[in-house]
């Protein structure tokens, strides 16, 4: 009969635990008590500092370990088969391109759920997973807030003239003046990943999960780009940021469009060569 050893926070299955201290080293947080030929508890503080990331019960070898909010039973096993291997990653990764000429088809709302519910696993500081998810997907809405976009760049041209100048925004409203829209590129869908003001993480968290969501785009035969014209004009903007329905006390930190390119890739580009720097 299976024994468990049963704490607030952790269970550990006394019947196959090897006793390895492994879920001890990888804590991040180091809440986890180990001595040798012991079984592992949790620390005295181990409630408190948890950050919930789960290395403990991923990194036990024999499944012997479980956390009350991350039971070993609703982790699925890393399926080796479908492990990339570094040609494999390095191609896909060159072929990654960002797409700015869609084709007109919608994207299903099922397969933006997808793109998102693989972004939440996108790593963030202390675990925070604090980025939060607006769609639009109404073609006459993102018209407006591309014409919004526009006018944010007449403010710049008018009030910071220098700014402008260096990013050549007259140009740019001078082809939305003329039928491109250079700011949400007539795309069908935008993603926007929003978070608390007052979280420190929420920046670096957003990028990162937009970075997650546009690679897995291309799994899915989508094709993403970064909105960054929207996404200054999202945060600098009161008409723009007006027109959101993001909670007050929430920040747009990145904007990416997503649709179905209408045109094919077959080259992978080179990029620099990267300057690095070793240091003994």
């Amino acid at each position: 009969m299976e024994r468990r050893l049963k704490m607030d926070l952790i269970a550990i299955n006394q019947q196959t635990c090897n006793k390895d201290g492994i879920c001890a080293a990888v804590c991040p947080a180091g809440i986890i008590k180990f001595e040798k030929d012991e079984y592992p508890t949790p620390s005295d503080e181990a409630e408190k500092l948890c950050i919930k990331c789960g290395h403990c019960v991923a990194a036990c070898p024999t499944s012997s370990f479980s956390h009350r909010e991350i039971p070993a039973e609703q982790c699925p096993s890393i399926r080796n088969e479908l492990m990339l291997t570094d040609q494999q990653c390095e191609h896909f990764l060159r072929s990654r391109r960002s797409i700015r000429v869609y084709k007109k088809k919608p994207v299903p709302r099922d397969s933006i759920q997808k793109l998102i519910e693989i972004a939440r696993y996108a790593p963030s500081g202390h675990n925070s997973q604090g980025a939060e998810w607006l769609v639009i997907d109404n073609i006459d809405h993102l018209q407006k807030l591309a014409a919004i976009v526009a006018d944010w760049m007449r403010w710049m041209i008018s009030n910071k003239p220098d700014t402008a100048a260096s990013m050549h925004m007259d140009r740019t409203v001078k082809r939305w003046e003329n039928g491109t829209d250079v700011y949400l590129r007539n795309a069908p869908a935008l993603a926007i990943a929003h978070a608390g003001k007052d979280n420190s993480m929420a920046r670096s968290t957003c990028y990162i999960a937009l970075t997650y969501l546009e690679i897995a785009a291309t799994s899915m035969g989508l094709g993403c780009c970064w909105a960054g014209y929207f996404n200054a004009a999202a945060t600098n903007f009161d008409p723009t940021i007006n027109e959101l329905p993001v909670p007050e006390d929430h920040q747009c930190y990145g904007s990416m469009i997503i649709g179905y390119s209408r045109y094919k890739y077959y080259k992978l580009p080179p990029r620099r060569t990267p300057s690095i720097t070793w240091h003994e």
